[in-house]
């Protein structure tokens, strides 16, 4: 079966840039996540980080 797809890939013209394109979105979003983490505000880290405590705090009132 794997020799069968290599075959076949082999036989497509300008297949090879496909393999760089995923890596470069690959490796451009985990760049834009990165910048986004070192970049929020601490409060806005703080309060979603609270937010399941919050809900769970809430439904408990609740019942």
């Amino acid at each position: 079966m794997l020799k069968f797809v290599k075959n076949y890939m082999d036989s497509i013209s300008g297949i090879e840039i496909y393999p760089i394109i995923s890596l470069l979105i690959f490796f451009g979003f985990f760049v834009v996540l990165f910048l986004w983490v070192f970049t929020a505000k601490k409060e806005y880290i703080e309060s979603v980080s609270n937010l399941p405590l919050e809900l769970d705090n809430q439904n408990q009132s609740e019942l």
